[in-house]
């Protein structure tokens, strides 16, 4: 199929603002980049009172993506519903990873896939294929399907892959999964913006961070076709004992970074 393109940014601002006034009332609640913001929340509001609500909400602590209702990602324009997990920039380095590595009209399942961002840019950028994502969370779900629906993918509700079609195993080409990797006792260490605003389940690894990792990797083998391959992102400090969980369940790892985006990703391929 042939993937239209998606446009990032928000149409022209029509509502009157003294944008100085903006800009001093993002910066006095602690926002970094006050001007960016204020210049993104103009221009996605539609009136004066939608503006005002927004202004409140990103000073009350919710993260400017979910304000905005989208995030930049992979130069798409990806919906962000409220309580929904928000696609990091440093995903970006896992789609370049699967990217380079899918056939033509590819077959891509995204797990643990939130907004779906992570799916639907690999089928963006290799313009076509087939997208299956799959969440646990409802609200990702729903907003998922939003995004998904763009590039013709289909999602599931449920864990991990309980829900996927039976006819999809032994057929995956690529696998992506930007499962959580926070250690249990490190929660309490993140931003307000995350702890408080998107879902534990997004976040949450279990004692190490790897639980989740763990048990994507047990399961790959099974839907991957021959040669198919699995990414995870994850940290640098874990990625080793990563590696090792797909070296156990048959997939031949190897761990890519890069540095300017701080990323890290394991990739794993199945036997031909």
């Amino acid at each position: 199929m042939s993937v239209p393109p998606i446009p990032l940014l928000p149409s022209p601002s029509v509502v009157p603002v003294d944008v100085s006034a903006v800009v001093a009332t993002l910066r006095a609640a602690g926002c970094v980049f006050a001007e960016d913001e204020a210049q993104l929340l103009i221009s996605t509001a539609r009136d004066a009172a939608e503006l005002d609500a927004m202004i409140g909400c990103r000073v009350a602590g919710r993260p400017l993506e979910q304000v905005l209702g989208w995030a930049a990602f992979h130069g798409l324009r990806m919906a962000v519903d409220e309580g929904v997990f928000v696609p990091r920039r440093r995903s970006e380095f896992l789609v370049e990873c699967a990217v380079a590595l899918a056939p033509p009209g590819a077959v891509v399942v995204d797990l643990c896939c939130g907004s779906g961002a992570l799916g639907t840019a690999v089928l963006h950028a290799l313009g076509g294929g087939e997208l299956h994502a799959a969440d646990i969370e409802p609200a990702a779900v729903r907003c998922a399907r939003r995004n998904v629906a763009i590039v013709g993918g289909q999602v599931y509700e449920g864990d991990l892959y309980t829900p996927l079609p039976a006819e999809l195993r032994g057929r995956v080409d690529v696998l992506v999964a930007n499962a959580p990797y926070v250690p249990t006792r490190e929660i309490g260490l993140l931003p307000p913006e995350a702890r408080d605003h998107e879902p534990l389940v997004a976040l949450d690894g279990g004692t190490d961070g790897l639980d989740i990792q763990r048990r994507v990797t047990a399961g790959a083998a099974r839907w991957l076709a021959p040669g198919g391959v699995l990414l995870i992102e994850t940290s640098e400090r874990q990625a080793a004992r990563t590696a090792e969980a797909f070296a156990r369940h048959g997939l031949a790892p190897r761990i890519e970074a890069c540095e300017e985006l701080d990323a890290t990703v394991v990739i794993g391929v199945r036997s031909a």
